[in-house]
């Protein structure tokens, strides 16, 4: 991942803030300066707030782990939609369902019954429905993909959400603070940065800036997701090496089992009885010699 040059965020205009009377104190920090009545951003601050995100969301998806990505705003949108999508991330860039993280339960059911609606289409149930059934049934169908479509394989909560414009959605944020999941969220001059974990003060109103922030830290999730993949082989060959080190050893054990399980069921032949030997007929005895007189 390489964290965009002074350059390349000044020419896609991330240096823009707000209007002055429209700025929120909080962020004095990091405004560099006003001209024309605007707040300038200082942008050396962006780049190191911007790797300091990156590296934090890297780390996360290395874990394993989701990052909700929420842009309900029309410059955001698509640019959400196709980073987000590209690395297998769940987004939000229709309204924000209120609860959608505090009530996750519902939304989950909600969720279901698009599944199911699915399985009614597929099994045959759906073509024995009314005209006026069919109609409703669609209906419900198109509005749940529409506002929980990208949320579809997102079966808990998030480890982490990412928002462009926290103070369009503030509701989020919220909610997210309530349940104690990290924020990263593109700040503008107007917002308040004390509600976010990690701050990337930028213009979050220009599609230019939207972008190159988007493409930034999506590239350090999918070194994430990649380092995961070399890990995971990494483990399961290393697993493969100690089995077969250990292969020779644990067929000789198999073997030796096996012949002492072979040598306990076989039955013991008896030794066959020696014949016994023929007795040596007796030597008759000599007769003695008559005694002298």
């Amino acid at each position: 991942m390489q964290t965009p040059s002074f350059d390349q965020l000044l020419e896609a205009t991330c240096h823009f803030g707000h209007l002055k009377r429209k700025w929120n104190p909080a962020m004095a920090p990091y405004i560099f300066m006003e001209r024309n009545g605007i707040h300038i951003i200082d942008l050396y601050k962006t780049q190191a707030k911007l790797e300091e995100a990156c590296n934090a969301l890297k780390n996360i998806a290395k874990s394993g782990k989701k990052v909700l990505f929420v842009a309900t705003k029309k410059q955001a949108k698509q640019v959400v939609a196709d980073r987000a999508g590209a690395v297998n991330m769940p987004y939000v860039i229709e309204r924000w369902p209120g609860g959608m993280l505090t009530n996750f339960p519902t939304i989950r059911k909600a969720v279901k019954k698009m599944t199911s609606i699915d399985k009614m289409m597929k099994d045959g149930t759906f073509d024995n429905l009314s005209k006026r059934e069919k109609l409703q049934v669609t209906r419900q169908r198109a509005k749940l993909e529409k506002n929980l479509g990208s949320i579809a394989d997102l079966n808990r909560l998030p480890s982490a959400l990412f928002v462009v414009d926290v103070m369009k959605e503030h509701i989020a944020v919220a909610e997210a603070n309530r349940l104690g999941i990290p924020v990263f969220g593109m700040v503008d001059t107007n917002s308040d940065p004390s509600t976010v974990d990690f701050v990337i003060p930028a213009n979050d109103d220009a599609s230019k800036s939207i972008d190159l922030i988007m493409s930034t830290v999506c590239e350090a999730i999918n070194e994430g997701l990649e380092e995961r993949k070399v890990e995971k082989v990494d483990n399961k060959d290393a697993e493969e090496g100690e089995e077969g080190e250990n292969k020779p050893r644990r067929a000789r054990v198999r073997r030796n089992a096996a012949v002492k399980e072979v040598a306990a069921a076989a039955p013991v032949a008896e030794a066959p009885k020696a014949e016994a030997e023929p007795e040596a007929p007796k030597a008759e005895a000599e007769p003695e010699a008559p005694k002298a007189e």
